[in-house]
């Protein structure tokens, strides 16, 4: 359900993207704005993003295989860092034009322009608000990613809005020919704000790819594990993410006299718990090892203090 929801967000985000693509493209070439023609190429860039996020949520839905025991949930990461890595692109090539455009001398934008500029930020954001809403939902950065896209396309084109009034009205309102540039500089705005919201897409499925630890989940895993009555300590948590997803290993002491099937229950009662605890997780691996004797006091893993042993009952 959370993937054709998903899925289905994405492919409302691609169609309007190639639509508003299109349009800005031909009003920026019929109408004369660098900084529109520039929009349009950042808008073909979410086109091309929406089809790679889209495949990513389809991907990382398969379920474990053979050569892929662990699932395909790192292809939404793969997926956001390509959309981060294609921003980056679209920033450089509208930095390129909008220099060409400064060293050719050239007339000032048509004013209808401007409301072409409006319909699109509005759209925009309205992609926005629906996308991210799903990707919070489920925990998607590939969905994420897509919306902040979207976002920032709607932030080029208020800055285009700004840029192209300035450079229609600002000549014959102030008698500044120079101010017809404000179109150009218009466009270098938007990709500074294109590569600032690039790099902060690209750092968290960066994190994921590399096995990143997430601190704070593991902290809230020991405390619940150590719950568990017959637990005596939790020694070691290593979380990972995959998709929406976490995989987590862990080592689990219990009372060295316990037998290996009271010792398995045991470690299966705190995988329910934990996993019911906390419903991101998508797997837990234990390890159980006997704790030490007494006499060592065992220490609670939650607090950091002595704790009491725990009865396997």
């Amino acid at each position: 359900m959370s993937t054709a929801r998903l899925q289905r967000n994405t492919v409302i985000g691609f169609v309007a993207s190639v639509a508003l693509a299109l349009g800005k493209f031909l009003a920026g070439v019929f109408g004369r704005s660098t900084a529109l023609i520039a929009d349009a190429v950042e808008s073909f860039a979410d086109t091309v993003g929406s089809i790679i996020v889209w495949q990513g949520i389809r991907v990382s839905a398969r379920p474990p295989d053979r050569d892929h025991p662990y699932g395909h949930g790192k292809a939404e990461a793969i997926a956001a860092f390509s959309v981060g890595g294609l921003l980056l692109f679209a920033a450089a090539g509208i930095v390129f034009r909008s220099f060409q455009e400064i060293l050719t001398p050239h007339d000032a934008p048509a004013p209808w322009t401007l409301v072409v500029l409006l319909a699109v930020i509005a759209i925009k954001a309205g992609l926005f608000r629906l996308l991210l809403g799903g990707a919070r939902t489920f925990d998607s950065q590939a969905a994420a990613a897509d919306a902040w896209h979207h976002r920032s396309d709607a932030i080029t084109s208020a800055a285009a809005f700004l840029g192209v009034s300035v450079a229609v009205w600002g000549p014959p309102w102030l008698d500044i020919p120079e101010l017809v540039l404000a179109d150009e500089a218009a466009a270098l705005i938007a990709s500074g704000i294109i590569v600032r919201t690039a790099i902060s897409l690209i750092g968290p499925p960066l994190h994921e790819l590399l096995d990143s630890a997430p601190h704070d989940l593991i902290e809230r895993i020991r405390t619940t594990a150590s719950q568990v009555d017959g637990v005596r300590l939790i020694e070691q948590v290593h979380a990972r993410k995959s998709g929406r997803g976490y995989f987590v290993d862990m080592h689990l002491h219990v009372d060295p006299d316990l037998s290996v099937r009271v010792a398995h229950t045991l470690s299966g009662r705190v995988k329910a718990h934990v996993r019911s605890a906390i419903p991101s997780i998508t797997q837990i691996l234990i390890h159980v090892e006997p704790a030490e004797s007494p006499a060592h006091d065992p220490v609670d893993a939650s607090s950091g203090s002595p704790s009491p042993p725990k009865n396997a009952g």
